[in-house]
């Protein structure tokens, strides 16, 4: 048989029933056999099979999706898109084409074959593996490759194929099972459970903080006993779908782009169990010092490197898996820790999610209404994606009130702006018949909006927002707040093209709606919403809109940046008085 159909078969046994591609010659064979095993999902540019790929993983596990770029410019554009998954330690299997290995430069010259860029040295530095397959290697060894990306700790596998290794000719041989993922993680020593349920009997105020290596499937078998047994527990964003925002014990998402509450709540514990988060600077603020000051940290984390990083700091790491840390934990005696929840609780309601501090000005809507009144009519299976940085992301995360069931997906690490469309794609994909809702910015949609033709032509449940603010109200935050509003290519004004979003959706026939100010009565928004099929929603957003409250940092005399702990956002409150007032008792 040719390789490239055993190449098909060994996916196929691994879990594959995907894969996101943008044709090519240099993948001529692998395009056409893997037709015959996998669904392939044409897209507009490589970026977005790599992106694809990674959030149909998410939502469709066990079902796998890869993606398939050709030699040259197919490589080069999706390293966005394996970087993205590096950072977030999430599976991803890319599969390039390459000239023949007679035409391989190999160093000798910059490029002998037509379109030839070393693929390998390319994606070295943001994957497990790159590696080039210069002649057909056995199922079992091939299917190994394929399991580095789910195995601890996950992340992206790059192979390189050979336009003449995908033609050859093999033995057409049975295809043993794939590798297991579990198969490989490490399982905490008993005394780990003891000593971190004896931490917790003796805390007065403890926190579960629930990342994302903490599987949704896992979370959701455990999610009724931990409530019912009163464990406070808060969640990163990764981890934001794995309890639901109305349960009791559930206080909130602390992050550097954070609730003011939940900063304050994760500061005031004094024991914090982080499982499946390598916390990194993002969730403990860039004064990581200052993170759990008065807390002893437990971290469970596959990677003992994230253990031993130096930051923050970790009074008791647990190189281990963190689902099967939870649920032996949480067979544990643990009792009540009800007074810590009422505490907690009213904090959060002396703090609420929307403050009044911003201004935005007549005839716009406020993109924090906006996401509190959105989340009262999505549904408990929706697919929330909120795009992947600038204010959009940020919002979303920060208010958006979780329901049962949802997932909320997004890449938060790499921060790239252009990763919702093609992200929401993906999941769309793997989610059907399940509404799918991407929030996303102008500036970040306009970056990947020729996924649009792939989002039309599939015909996806999809519905999209986009906050029409002319351009990138972060960078335009920034240069206001440090460069006294010296505004450079972050607006229409300073120079950023952008299109006119009324007209862009007619290119692709996609009905589009301008929200008025009072969307929720508006009977053709909802009638939008409740029929099944593509729609785009604009949400027109004032230029000059505040984005409070938010970490401030400070240049110093070196030229270094500074920045307060996360409980200490701006504008910033009277610390010493609210501290008096949330440590009165509440009368019985």
């Amino acid at each position: 048989m040719k390789y490239s159909d055993q190449i098909g078969a060994c996916l196929k046994a691994a879990g594959y029933t995907h894969y996101f591609y943008v044709g090519g010659g240099n993948i001529m064979h692998l395009t056409e056999s893997l037709d015959r095993y996998l669904t392939g999902v044409p897209v507009v540019h490589e970026v977005a099979a790599g992106i694809a790929a990674e959030y149909f993983n998410e939502i469709a596990a066990p079902n796998k999706a890869l993606a398939l770029v050709t030699a040259g410019p197919g490589l080069t554009n999706i390293t966005t898109a394996v970087s993205g998954a590096w950072l977030e330690s999430r599976e991803l299997l890319v599969i390039g084409g390459q000239v023949k290995t007679a035409d391989l430069a190999r160093g000798q010259v910059r490029s002998r074959g037509i379109q030839e860029v070393d693929g390998v040295a390319l994606m070295q530095s943001t994957t497990k593996r790159s590696i080039r397959l210069e002649k057909p290697v056995p199922p079992a060894e091939l299917l190994a490759l394929f399991a580095e990306s789910w195995t601890p700790r996950k992340g992206p596998v790059f192979i390189e194929m050979p336009l003449d290794v995908q033609a050859a000719t093999v033995d057409d041989v049975p295809i043993p099972p794939a590798p297991s993922a579990t198969a490989t993680l490490g399982r905490a020593a008993e005394a780990d459970i003891v000593n971190a349920a004896a931490l917790y009997r003796t805390a007065q105020r403890p926190v579960l903080l629930i990342g994302g290596g903490v599987d949704y499937a896992t979370a959701q078998a455990l999610r009724a006993r931990i409530v019912t047994s009163g464990i406070p527990v808060m969640t990163t964003y990764n981890g934001a779908d794995r309890f639901a925002a109305e349960d009791p014990n559930y206080l909130g998402r602390p992050n550097t782009w954070g609730q003011r509450a939940a900063n304050i709540v994760i500061q005031k514990a004094d024991l914090i169990i982080a499982l499946g988060t390598r916390l990194g600077m993002q969730q403990t603020g860039f004064n990581w010092q200052e993170f759990g000051r008065d807390a002893r940290i437990v971290q469970v984390e596959i990677d003992q490197a994230e253990l031993e990083k130096g930051h923050p700091r970790v009074d008791h790491p647990v190189c281990a898996d963190a689902n099967d840390f939870l649920n032996r934990l949480v067979a544990q005696p643990l009792p009540r820790k009800d007074d810590w929840l009422v505490e907690a609780q009213a904090i959060r309601a002396r703090f609420p999610r929307i403050e009044d501090v911003n201004k935005t000005g007549e005839g716009y809507i406020s993109p924090y209404r906006f996401i509190a009144d959105l989340e009262t009519i999505t549904r408990g299976d929706d697919i929330i994606v909120p795009c992947s940085s600038g204010s959009a992301f940020t919002l979303s995360m920060t208010l958006y009130r979780q329901k049962l069931g949802q997932r909320v997906l997004t890449n938060k690490s790499l921060a790239s702006m252009g990763y919702g469309l093609s992200g929401a794609i993906g999941a769309a994909l793997a989610g059907s018949p399940r509404r799918t809702i991407l929030i996303e910015g102008d500036g970040g949609f306009a970056q990947n909006m020729q996924e649009l033709g792939t989002a039309a032509i599939n015909d996806l449940n999809l519905k999209i927002f986009i906050f029409d603010d002319q351009g990138h109200a972060s960078i335009r935050m920034t240069q206001r707040s440090y460069f006294d509003g010296k505004y450079l290519g972050c607006d229409t004004r300073s120079g950023l093209g952008l299109p006119n979003w009324d007209k862009l959706f007619a290119a692709w026939d996609i009905p589009v709606l301008r929200l008025p100010l009072d969307f929720l009565s508006d009977a053709a928004f909802r009638a939008a919403m409740d029929h099944p099929g593509l729609h785009a929603f604009i949400v027109t957003v004032d230029p000059e809109q505040t984005y409070f409250p938010k970490i401030s940092s400070r240049i110093t005399a070196t030229g270094s940046m500074e920045s307060n702990p996360i409980d200490r956002m701006s504008p910033e409150i009277d610390y010493l008085a609210e501290q008096a007032v949330l440590s009165t008792p509440t009368p019985a």
